[in-house]
């Protein structure tokens, strides 16, 4: 006879990086040659407006662009208000904001082309 403890088998959290899309970061990193120099420092999540408010994290958003996972990055990059306030505090001078902006821009194309 089974016994049901309260939990089950986690599903596994591989990422096949091969596998990935990495046309949203190629797209952003080409405008945008400044996002390379992000170091994942956390300084735009902390002061985000956004974050406040939403479950929205511009670090998180960062770490998904650049592993290829486009499915998570287009159900949050929309929560972004473009405040600029990330790009104020960076202290790599990143300009998140544009990258946020280039994000969208990229599904935006991407999803026309698909038409």
């Amino acid at each position: 006879m089974a016994r049901n403890f309260g939990f089950a088998p986690i599903k596994g959290r591989v990422i096949d990086f091969d596998r990935n899309d990495k046309r949203v970061f190629e797209y952003v990193l080409e405008r945008e040659p400044s996002f390379a120099l992000c170091i994942g420092c956390g300084g735009c999540a902390a002061t985000c407006s956004a974050a406040n408010f939403t479950e929205f994290s511009l670090r998180k958003l960062n770490i998904l662009i650049r592993r290829g996972e486009n499915d998570e990055v287009r159900k949050i990059v929309d929560r972004c208000m473009l405040c600029g306030k990330c790009t104020l505090v960076c202290p790599r001078g990143v300009n998140t904001r544009n990258v946020v902006f280039l994000t969208r821009e990229a599904f935006e194309e991407f999803d026309n082309y698909a038409i």
